[in-house]
């Protein structure tokens, strides 16, 4: 492995692998089909940047998210390596020349969504890249077991057709056995190969509360937290109530979702990573490729949907190793809202097809037409102009977009872009022509390098401001460039941004399929169920989402208010002496397992074994191994 090591250190400047990296890249290298499953925090992009950068050739990555693809994209661009992602928010030009770089450039990394996959340009294009792997993230999407169903995922299985030598990394951080084993098949593995590391934190402790007043649990728990933290909302709403009553209480603390300008989310992300503020208030849009290791605490003021979104979100806690806490205040109200919350999540089809037929007609869309064509959308508007609920309208577009017939991009304030098409000497046949015309493109080619070779954010305000033209003036400039193919401009968009995937369709031709339909609903109540029962279990918190994991060998943590509360118990003599005799006979001459005394007495819960058994290693009269499950009788 020294190749591969090498890479690390002069791209990444580390000096070892982290836990399972250096076995999923062997595979890779071995060109073995493998399944990475790796915890939130667990280095999972490594596994195949550090491979395809061995290989001649280039690597394919499916993301289903836009802000994670451009994140990733940027770091990479940073370490010197060659790297592009295609977006819903990019224009039929940007795409174009972003395949063409794929085939005939030097990049390295080709992010794309599933999306993409799908559409008969990137096939046609797909087929002429020298392909050296295909990595597949938040793998779990392409399983109808998982709690983020993408359909679009399946059609990965179609590239395998088209490059069936290309080996196939799939990762996720969140996977239930029958998740793992669905990954494998629809993604049609040569041979079935799981490399996972272990779901345990043993270094964070999951805490549950009930509670009538979160809000004054809340300012009570975080006034002993000196460290960095999160606070996730379930809504914007509350992310501002909770961030006003905490800046009133005198807390270094700020607040984050997806509505923010890009410019100011991307402050307030860096404020909080330099640790300029101590605790971030945010919906579930704050967190996706952040690499912040001292997080202290993450603290859910409202319960997710899913133990899988909340495995993610609390495990972005303690990723130094160092004690973190993860803790959920619920009141009894907020299980009944869940529970209801299914409604809202799935409105009724024909409601969600009026709602369709309402967006052709809102965009002045003709049936048959559309195919491919972006829109920017405000999502509130268009709900008060068709007289529908936002929270209604917006899961009916999302059911829209898992069904395949859109893509809504929450790419919110994507910043003007620009690229040179001419050459010099035409550009220069403009620029003697007309002074202002002059005045801008001197200022952009100044300003932004790489102009003519690919496109540049700017902002025609900072234009106005160091020219002294009249931004009006700018944009009429631009646009008439543009028309002219001297430049390729894209105006700034401060908008969601929806996408046909296919034409119109007539509301005669119009379906969707009451079987998937009931299929996601039901899936979508079997989460909510399994979190209902995390809230509201009488047990330790990390073996509940082991066990739901898969990990059923998994121990209680001996940290969590239950395990606590368990150990305050006074150790009862009537268990203690059996339990003392078992480990004597069987755990003198040699070392015995801890699992083999679990089985010796069925009728005694696991947790209060352990307490049994921490008492006698405190004693001296035993070595107890946790993590390796192991017993020593000592005397």
């Amino acid at each position: 492995m020294d190749k591969p090591i090498n890479i690390l250190k002069q791209y990444w400047g580390f000096d070892t692998f982290r836990d399972k990296q250096k076995e999923i890249i062997s595979s890779v290298l071995e060109e073995k089909d493998c399944l990475a499953l790796l915890p939130t925090g667990g280095g999972k992009s490594i596994c195949f940047q550090v491979p395809a950068l061995i290989h001649e050739g280039l690597c394919l990555v499916v993301s289903p998210l836009i802000a994670l693809m451009e994140d990733q994209v940027n770091q990479l661009q940073k370490r010197g390596i060659k790297a592009a992602a295609i977006t819903s928010a990019m224009s039929k030009r940007q795409i174009d020349i972003a395949l063409d770089n794929a085939i005939y450039g030097e990049l390295k990394f080709l992010y794309v969504s599933p999306e993409r996959l799908q559409t008969r340009l990137f096939k046609a294009r797909f087929e002429k890249m020298k392909i050296n792997l295909i990595a597949v993230d938040e793998a779990h999407c392409i399983s109808e077991w998982g709690y983020d169903f993408r359909p679009a995922y399946l059609s990965i299985a179609d590239l395998r057709e088209l490059k069936p030598k290309t080996t196939v990394l799939a990762l996720t951080a969140t996977a239930t056995p029958d998740v793992v084993d669905d990954i494998q098949a629809q993604l049609k593995f040569r041979s079935k190969q799981v490399i996972r590391k272990s779901f345990e934190r043993s270094n964070l402790i999951y805490n549950i509360e009930l509670t009538n007043n979160k809000i004054n649990r809340l300012i009570h728990f975080i006034s002993n937290k000196s460290g960095s933290g999160i606070i996730y909302c379930g809504t914007r709403r509350s992310v501002k109530t909770v961030c006003n009553r905490l800046l009133i209480e005198g807390f270094n603390v700020d607040y984050y979702h997806a509505g923010l300008r890009h410019e100011e989310r991307r402050q307030k992300q860096k404020n909080w990573t330099i640790g300029k503020t101590q605790i971030i208030v945010s919906t579930n849009a704050f967190g996706m490729g952040i690499d912040k290791p001292d997080v202290q605490f993450v603290l859910h003021y409202d319960i997710p949907q899913s133990p899988e979104a909340y495995f993610q979100e609390a495990g972005r806690a303690g990723r130094d190793g160092k004690p973190a806490e993860a803790l959920l205040y619920y009141t009894v109200e907020d299980l009944k809202r869940l529970e209801e919350s299914i409604d809202k999540r799935f409105p009724p089809i024909a409601l969600i097809k009026r709602i369709y037929d309402a967006l052709g007609n809102h965009f002045q869309l003709a049936v048959g037409s559309g195919e491919e064509c972006s829109f920017p959308i405000d999502i509130a508007q268009f709900s008060e102009k068709y007289n529908q609920p936002i929270t209604i309208t917006y899961n009916a577009l999302k059911f829209l977009e898992l069904c395949g017939f859109i893509e809504l991009s929450e790419n919110y304030n994507q910043p003007s872009q620009i690229k040179i098409l001419s050459d010099q000497a035409g550009l220069y046949s403009y620029q003697v022509r007309d002074k202002e015309i002059n005045t801008v493109i001197l200022f952009l080619l100044r300003s932004e390098m790489g102009i003519f070779e690919n496109y540049a954010r700017f902002d025609e305000n900072n234009i106005a401001k160091k020219t002294g033209l009249p931004r009006k003036t700018i944009l009429q400039k631009l646009q008439f460039l543009n028309d002219a193919e001297v430049i390729d401009y894209i105006p700034r968009n401060n908008q969601p941004t929806l996408t046909y995937k296919t034409e119109r369709l007539a509301p005669t031709h119009f379906s969707i399929d009451p079987t998937f339909y009931h299929k996601r609903k039901k899936v979508a109540l079997s989460k909510i169920g399994a979190m209902i029962d995390f809230a509201s279990s009488k047990g330790c918190t990390s073996q509940f989402l082991l066990n739901y994991f898969g990990e059923t060998d998994g121990l209680a943590c001996g940290q969590c208010s239950y395990c606590k509360h368990l150990e305050k118990r006074v150790p009862e003599k009537i268990k203690t002496e059996p339990i003392l005799t078992w480990c004597k006979i069987n755990c003198t001459n040699h070392t015995g397992k801890l699992a083999d005394l679990i089985k010796a007495f069925p009728s005694i819960e696991e947790q209060e074994l352990l307490i049994e058994l921490r008492y006698l290693s405190e004693h001296g009269i035993i070595k107890l191994d946790v993590q390796d499950r192991l017993i020593t009788y000592l005397k």
